[in-house]
């Protein structure tokens, strides 16, 4: 499970991507297949989150890895190249970009 804190030993990563209301609910589905199945047992998998807006055009996956090493050789193999296609094919755009928390409020 996610837990954000100024930690600067794990790598969040967001990615978001762009859909429509009639392809969010099948995005939506292949990335809980992704995760389940792949992502989240790859090594240095903490967690992940998704959120969807209101209209169901945009979706943000949280994800936390023990290094930043960690999610780029999961994101550069060939099982998880094989799942971003298939997101590819379901989405307008996608976008995974590394990010430092830098400040949290409780």
């Amino acid at each position: 499970m996610p837990t954000i804190t100024r930690d600067p030993s794990i790598q969040t990563v967001i990615t978001t991507f762009e859909v429509t209301p009639g392809t969010c609910d099948d995005l939506l589905e292949e990335l809980r297949k992704a995760c389940s199945d792949y992502i989240s047992q790859q090594p240095g998998f903490i967690g992940a989150a998704m959120h969807v807006n209101d209209a169901q055009t945009r979706i943000a996956n949280y994800t936390q890895w023990e290094s930043r090493d960690d999610f780029l050789r999961m994101l550069r193999s060939e099982p998880m190249r094989a799942y971003s296609r298939k997101f590819n094919d379901l989405c307008k755009t996608f976008e995974p970009v590394m990010y430092e928390v830098v400040s949290v409020s409780d």
